[in-house]
């Protein structure tokens, strides 16, 4: 039947059929629960108090928040009475959060309310912005500097518990947006339509992917302004699972505690979180409810998934997505005859980031058509599917990423016989030495592996012979040592000759992007001319 698939569909059946859930968030004066119910009634709320302030149907709402029950009440507020959430990544510069909303042409903004000053040095340059909700348990309006502003309490305490959502929305309507950040120039909008978030959300319940049900407690560790959250917040809240949402600047210490104190099962972030959160689980080992922790972002180490799960007994699952991509695209599970293989073999095989998720399309594409899936040859990994975007959002850049119907990701990864992708790099960040390439990523999983190591990235550099040679950029653990000689001759094994790191740094951190993956263009832009002044390298 000719049925749409709406956001709204999803918010009623979890409201309707699973009132007594829990939405439960950490807050500056400790946990505050709501039920499903209550989360319902709150989330109309909003919905009646934005129609006030004269939001409609496809207008753009933006939100600058944590990951809290009020950001995730808009999550279905805002899309279910047809206009389009517009999340804001929170730690981008002034300057490309001024151009985010104006780009958008953001109506109103919910704002937290610890994060009111970032508005103070655009608050006259989003012409777009009719007014500011402030988002907290006690906040003055007058604070803002932008007005008008309103208390977002106190519009939900006028609004109407039981709004009415409109019936008649197109599905491939805009329902949500985010900006991706670009290599150069200004970050790229991403429309995401009501279709595509239903069929993700699907994806998440699926038994052969995240497998999420009434029976989880979920905790999305990833923001929820960066990607929707992988749409962890969507599809928990569908099929009833209580949410655990952390707030503002959560620690791995506080992360630790919230998992144990709420018997949190499921659990998402990138890998430095992860790396975090292991510190303290070695530190004070935990009896934890996890049954999984899934890991996305970037590719994680051998030695981290190891290290989960032989001492700490939590399973830990990779996965691979884009903005682009809503995000999840492929998912990381032991196909039923691998589960004889050796332990090393299945572990080898569950640190790639696994297979295409069911209901997308893809293809492996070299400088010569199509790559052999044999687990050797490199290609762009091109995606296409109902949930993948076909263009930015009002950006001439769509035509270098999307072309003939296929997302050109930029990720340069092998297939093997069985279909799992490993990523060897993004194009920017592959090394190119004397006319071969080298992985960045296979290069820092080993180094990570290494028992003193907290963390590592590995660049090109400049060099008058060979073009580039990587540079390895070490920060060790608190109290380890060891020498460069020592890492170089603990990777000699794994890796060619020509491979091996030339120089290796020693750093306090590696910068960061504003969602956790390490910063190469920094560390190429830092370290441009290190190489030319060591030992030349020997290639062969």
């Amino acid at each position: 039947m000719n049925t749409p698939l709406l956001m709204e569909h999803l918010f009623t059946y979890a409201t309707t059929y699973y009132p007594r859930r829990e939405v439960i968030t950490r807050t500056a004066s400790g946990i505050q629960r709501f039920s499903y119910a209550q989360f319902g009634e709150r989330a109309r709320r909003l919905s009646s108090a934005l129609a006030t302030l004269g939001v409609r149907r496809g207008d753009r709402v933006g939100t600058l928040a944590w990951n809290d029950h009020r950001h995730l009440e808009a999550y279905f507020g805002i899309p279910c009475m047809g206009s389009v959430l517009h999340t804001i990544n929170i730690r981008l510069a002034p300057d490309q959060i001024a151009y985010i909303i104006n780009h958008a042409e953001d109506r109103v903004l919910l704002v937290d309310s610890g994060l009111l000053p970032l508005l103070e040095s655009i608050r006259d340059n989003i012409p777009t912005v009719r007014a500011v909700v402030i988002m907290g348990d006690h906040v003055d309006p007058a604070a803002s500097p932008i007005q008008p502003a309103y208390s977002y309490e106190a519009l939900l305490a006028e609004g109407d518990p039981h709004f009415g959502y409109p019936t008649d929305l197109d599905e491939n309507s805009p329902m949500g947006m985010c900006y991706t950040s670009a290599t150069t120039g200004n970050p790229k909008g991403v429309l995401y339509s009501h279709r595509g978030l239903y069929l993700h959300s699907l994806l998440l319940g699926m038994a052969n992917t995240a497998a999420l049900s009434e029976n989880d407690t979920v905790l999305p560790i990833v923001p929820m302004f960066h990607a929707n959250a992988w749409g962890i917040p969507f599809a928990a809240v569908w099929f009833g699972a209580n949410i655990v949402l952390p707030g503002p600047a959560p620690t791995p210490a506080i992360l630790v505690d919230l998992f144990e104190k709420e018997h949190v099962t499921v659990a998402a972030g990138v890998p430095t979180v992860w790396l975090g959160v292991l510190q303290q689980l070695d530190a004070n080992p935990r009896s934890l409810a996890l049954r999984m922790v899934l890991c996305g972002g970037s590719a994680a180490p051998e030695s981290l998934i190891r290290a989960y799960e032989e001492r700490h007994h939590i399973p830990f699952v990779h996965a691979y997505g884009m903005t682009e991509t809503s995000p999840l695209a492929t998912f990381s599970r032991l196909k039923t005859h691998q589960q004889s293989l050796s332990a090393d073999e299945r572990l080898a095989i569950r640190a790639t980031q696994g297979f295409l998720v069911p209901g997308l399309e893809m293809r492996l594409m070299s400088d010569h058509g199509e790559a052999a899936w044999n687990g050797e040859e490199m290609g762009e990994l091109w995606l296409r599917g109902p949930w993948v975007a076909d263009q930015y959002y009002q950006d001439e850049r769509s035509q270098d990423t999307f072309m003939d119907g296929w997302l050109h990701t930029g990720d340069v990864a092998t297939v093997d016989a069985e279909g799992f992708i490993r990523l060897v790099d993004r194009t920017k960040d592959l090394i190119k030495s004397g006319g071969e390439w080298i992985s960045s990523v296979d290069l820092e999983n080993a180094i990570m592996g290494h028992p003193a190591v907290l963390e590592a990235a590995v660049v090109g550099v400049a060099h008058p012979k060979w073009d580039e040679r990587p540079l390895a950029c070490v920060v060790l653990k608190p109290g380890q040592s060891v020498t460069p000689a020592e890492l170089i001759g603990f990777l000699q094994p794994k890796f060619p000759k020509w491979w091996l790191p030339d120089a290796v740094v020693f750093l306090d951190e590696i910068p960061k992007t504003s969602v956790g993956k390490f910063m190469k263009r920094a560390l190429r832009d830092q370290y441009r001319d290190y190489m030319p002044n060591q030992a030349e390298p020997n290639p062969s």
